[in-house]
């Protein structure tokens, strides 16, 4: 995951890293202008916080929360997921974006997390 998180910060997509447990690890600097605030603002995010900090609906039924964004269900699964979800980022502003989530499986078949790409959707 060290190494994923240095190669994250290199790239101009927006990633997002997370643990087997599901908490926040890092997100890199394209992230910061979806996500609304910078990873050293925010800094690591455990589970039980992260659905508190970032509101997300369905695209298609803004009123309908009850969505099971890419991330959660690659974490669950451990299967690769991708969808689109709108969330508002902790800037104020909602987005819709598409996210592909990919779990991480270390030596030994050893499960270390989840590494999402997302991708604003145009108007």
């Amino acid at each position: 995951m060290i190494l994923l998180r240095q190669l994250a910060a290199y790239l101009a997509l927006p990633i997002w890293m997370m643990d087997e447990a599901g908490n926040l690890l890092y997100y890199n600097a394209p992230a910061e202008k979806l996500l609304g605030a910078t990873f050293d603002d925010v800094g690591p995010i455990h589970a039980e916080e992260l659905g508190a900090l970032f509101q997300t609906s369905q695209v298609d039924d803004p009123g309908r929360t009850d969505v099971e964004i890419p991330v959660v269900t690659a974490l669950r699964t451990r299967h690769p997921a991708h969808g689109p979800i709108r969330f508002c980022g902790l800037d104020g502003v909602w987005r819709e974006v598409d996210i592909s989530a990919l779990p991480i499986e270390g030596q030994g078949g050893r499960f270390l997390g989840v590494v999402a790409a997302f991708f604003e959707v145009a108007d």
